[in-house]
């Protein structure tokens, strides 16, 4: 069986969420944890722990967070022997600032070493590409590098799915839109790919916006809804699912989830709605703990939280 090739960052995430409100320029107690991240790490955990071959294509620092995450995401089942570790370099990091339900407030990211991933690498390791069965990138690779991941593809009929990671990174997918086999933004950022108004929560506009998505040439649009589940569109179907998690602690990640579990579905061959539910299942799982991934998820797992 062909394997998953995921490219993009692989980042240690701290996390802080207040115990109660925010009082400016002072500061506040919370509960602080750090844990393993960046959505393609995230993505290939995931993947990984579901029983999937992966193979994840990043970079770290020669350093001790950056040996840290490579020996705990190896643990997890994935193939990390394709990460350049960057002498000199700092290993990526994201600081997010919850609010008190656990939903995302503020984050900042430092993935410049992401850098190393250059066109020049992509076109000598493009075998990579070639024997893979699927193809997931994330935001955190440079324009010129996604562009490159694209074409290989594009040129070796391989499908590639994209997930934008940030707002500010998202209109790095315009120019690829009707190459992409799978789009996994959140609300803002589809709706800066699709020079769109966000108004709040609103499962109809994210809708709406996910069948822009696939008239804009993507094949299947996944819109996530943070702890509310997610919509999605193709050509012949479409539709919203409702999260099914009664605990929501931490919403990092969720996502990352989602776009693993569907994934992984397609990999077995599943239609699009049963992907899209295993999506809302990983999602609700993800949502119940601090760890940006689920660190108990499993395929009997996720079966027993599909939804309906």
């Amino acid at each position: 069986m062909s394997y998953i090739l995921v490219i993009g960052a692989t980042l240690m995430d701290t996390k802080g969420k207040p115990h109660a409100g925010l009082d400016p320029a002072t500061s506040n107690p919370a509960d602080i944890k750090t844990t393993l991240g960046g959505t393609a790490r995230n993505v290939a955990e995931n993947l990984g722990r579901l029983g999937a071959d992966v193979k994840l294509v990043s970079a770290v620092g020669d350093d001790m967070i950056g040996r840290q995450l490579l020996t705990k995401t190896e643990a997890s089942g994935v193939d990390v022997s394709h990460v350049q570790v960057i002498a000199g370099a700092n290993t990526g990091s994201y600081i997010a600032l919850l609010n008190a339900s656990g939903g995302l407030s503020v984050a900042l990211d430092d993935t410049r070493v992401m850098s190393a991933i250059t066109p020049d690498w992509i076109y000598k390791n493009r075998i990579l590409i070639r024997d893979a069965s699927l193809v997931m990138v994330d935001g955190g690779v440079i324009a010129a590098t996604l562009e490159s991941i694209v074409k290989q593809a594009n040129k070796m009929n391989v499908p590639v799915c994209a997930d934008p990671s940030s707002t500010r990174l998202a209109t790095r997918l315009c120019p690829i839109l009707d190459s992409l086999h799978l789009v996994v933004p959140n609300e803002l950022e589809a709706a800066a790919i699709c020079n769109a108004e966000y108004e709040g929560f609103d499962p109809d506009s994210s809708l709406a916006l996910a069948r822009d998505l696939v008239r804009k040439g993507v094949d299947t649009a996944v819109v996530t809804l943070s702890d509310f589940g997610l919509v999605y569109a193709t050509t012949d179907e479409s539709g919203y699912l409702p999260s099914n998690a009664t605990n929501v602690v931490d919403s990092t990640g969720t996502g990352d989830a989602i776009t693993a579990a569907i994934l992984f579905g397609k990999s077995e061959g599943l239609q699009t709605l049963e992907c899209m539910k295993l999506g809302v299942a990983a999602a609700g799982m993800t949502l119940q703990t601090a760890d940006s991934v689920y660190q108990s998820i499993s395929l009997d797992e996720l079966y027993d939280h599909l939804v309906g």
